[in-house]
This record gives C-alpha cells, sequence and structure tokens, in this order.
C-alpha cells in the first residue's frame, strides 16, 4: 500500500548560486558529508548533483505528509546510491520517527526515490510503500 508520494523540482541553477554565496554553511547545514563528498567527487555536475538531493529532500519531506515542518531537519534525509547508481532514501531523527508513526503495524516501510536532472532543473520522485510482513519476517525482527 502506497503511505506518501512526495515530487519536487530544484532549479540547478539557484543551488549553484546558493552554493556560491553561502558555501559549507549551506552545505553542512542541507547535506550529510557522504552526500557532500558525492557532489564534489562529480566536478562537471556539483550543483545538479546537489539539486538532486535537495529536491529529493523535499519530495521526502512531502511524501512523509510534512513538507520541512514539524521537526524534520534536511539532514534527516539522505540520499546516497547503489553500487548500480540507483539512488537509496536514508531517515534518521524526526524523518525517521514520522516514518514508524505512519506505517501500519504489521508492515515495513520502503521509500522508493528517483533522480533526474536536464540542466536547468533537477527533478525527484519519492513513493513510501507499506510492505506487510511475512511470517518469516516477523519471527526474524
Amino acid at each position: 500500500m502506497i503511505l506518501g508520494i512526495g515530487s519536487d523540482l530544484a532549479n540547478i541553477d539557484r543551488i549553484a548560486a546558493t552554493l556560491e554565496r553561502f558555501g559549507d554553511r549551506f552545505r553542512d547545514r542541507v547535506f550529510t558529508p557522504a552526500e557532500q563528498r558525492k557532489a564534489e567527487g562529480r566536478p562537471r555536475a556539483v550543483a545538479a548533483t546537489y539539486a538532486k538531493r535537495w529536491a529529493a529532500k523535499e519530495a521526502c519531506s512531502k511524501a512523509l505528509g510534512t513538507g520541512l515542518r514539524m521537526g524534520i531537519a534536511w539532514k534527516d534525509m539522505a540520499v546516497s546510491n547503489l553500487r548500480s547508481g540507483q539512488p537509496v532514501m536514508h531517515v534518521t531523527g524526526w524523518a525517521a520517527e514520522r516514518l514508524r508513526a505512519m506505517t501500519p503495524a504489521g508492515h515495513e516501510a520502503v521509500i522508493h526515490v528517483t533522480l533526474t536532472d536536464d540542466h536547468p532543473w533537477a527533478q525527484a520522485f519519492v513513493v513510501i510503500e507499506a510492505r506487510q510482513l511475512t511470517t518469516d519476517d516477523v519471527g526474524h525482527a
């Protein structure tokens, strides 16, 4: 069952200007160290990488049903990539608490995220799914 859906569109040039204006203050407030390493390791796409992760955080907060309010911090949501390149959303802090609260008993929450960019736009979609636990899952919990 779908628990939440969120999407966001970010302007890469706006993120680039914010990075130039506020530098580390912006990076450190919004992005985890791993997200920063990923972006800074892509010299030809630094702003686009940050913009996609910005959009993913906005989309995730919408899928959680809160937007960026109610105690969710930017770094409570973080994007990493599997070896295949597939993006994965991780939640901690208040975002994780909200996710637990919205997940029905007997289910586990799975966050799906997809990212794309085509200058000057970066886009993210997040779908939060509740998967019913099987008796095998419950026995190992």
